[in-house]
């Protein structure tokens, strides 16, 4: 696959917690398209970012931020009033996909499995545990794990958890309580409209946090995962359906939680994130490259899909 030579705005960083590996993802994103003679402008995105944009003027812009508001919608509907070709999920995608609750409400009635729960205040979980332990806490719109806490039987919470103790409840008003699933952690890349492959993370302590994910040597990536095929074809598909069914564009990763003891009854989707790392231990590059996509192909790809969108749309940019 060739591009013709463009001028790309890599919009990289913002201030979300996610900021660090924002600007790892966009640093890779623009060298590898410099290697392969685009232009590219490098964006860190601050509160001036429609001025910096419009100053630009890119054919399209590569949108390599990861959590709010680079993913949840905000930056997708401001690029849609200017008229810019940008990569990844629109507004409405993102909004959906970036809220554990609204992604639940869109999914769950076309059949896809998912971890019951609610959202509770913080200020109840300070009285009572919301679910049975072991259970999950997690806020309603952060990605990478951000802000995750499992709270079992014998943990170091308290029992009711106590607000002096480190957790997301010091961050957040609400958290969206859901039942602890034993077993292994999977997860699968969909680029345009094929699922790639079954990856299974085996963090060497605890779980898949976002320093596990992000921290060299601190999780194995098993690639292709190590199940059987009926799990392996599950992934696959319901990966694929869930960046359809949420309207997903370029590339999405979904992750899944398997208790093997139960086979696929054992099979759960935890989320859709819609803009996943391009950072050197990020999985969707990684699945690409068992497939033999390479990392500079990878983003052209996903380029050429906004541009192709721009094109079914009728629009210039």
């Amino acid at each position: 696959m060739s591009l013709p030579k463009l001028h790309v705005a890599v919009l990289m960083g913002g201030w979300s917690n996610e900021r660090p590996v924002s600007l790892m993802s966009g640093e890779g994103v623009a060298k590898a398209l410099e290697e392969r003679g685009h232009q590219v402008t490098r964006i860190d995105m601050d509160r001036d970012v429609a001025a910096k944009l419009a100053a630009t003027k890119p054919d399209v812009v590569f949108n390599a931020l990861h959590g709010t508001p680079g993913e949840d919608g905000s930056i997708q509907g401001m690029m849609d009033l200017m008229g810019l070709t940008y990569t990844h999920s629109g507004m409405v995608a993102s909004v959906i996909a970036i809220d554990k609750e609204l992604t639940k409400q869109a999914l769950v009635p076309h059949g896809i499995p998912m971890p019951g729960g609610r959202i509770v205040p913080v200020t109840e979980i300070y009285e009572r545990d919301p679910l049975e332990r072991p259970y999950v806490l997690k806020p309603v719109n952060e990605g990478s794990s951000v802000g995750v806490a499992i709270v079992t039987a014998e943990g170091n919470y308290g029992n009711p958890i106590s607000p002096d103790t480190k957790g997301p409840w010091q961050e957040f008003d609400s958290l969206l309580a859901e039942p602890y699933i034993r077993g292994r952690e999977l997860t699968t890349a969909v680029l345009g409209d094929r699922a790639l492959m079954v990856t299974e993370l085996r963090p060497k302590s605890g779980f898949y946090d976002f320093d596990a994910k992000y921290t060299e040597g601190m999780t194995e990536h098993v690639c292709p995962a190590e199940i059987p095929d009926e799990i392996t074809r599950a992934c696959l598909d319901l990966a694929l359906r869930c960046h359809q069914l949420l309207g997903c564009k370029g590339c999405s990763r979904t992750d899944f939680r398997w208790d093997d003891e139960r086979g696929l009854a054992g099979l759960f989707v935890l989320e859709t994130n819609t803009q996943p790392g391009m950072t050197p231990l990020s999985l969707v590059p990684e699945q690409a490259k068992h497939l033999g996509i390479e990392y500079g192909e990878l983003v052209e790809m996903i380029i050429a899909e906004a541009l192709a969108e721009r094109d079914r749309k009728g629009g210039k940019r």
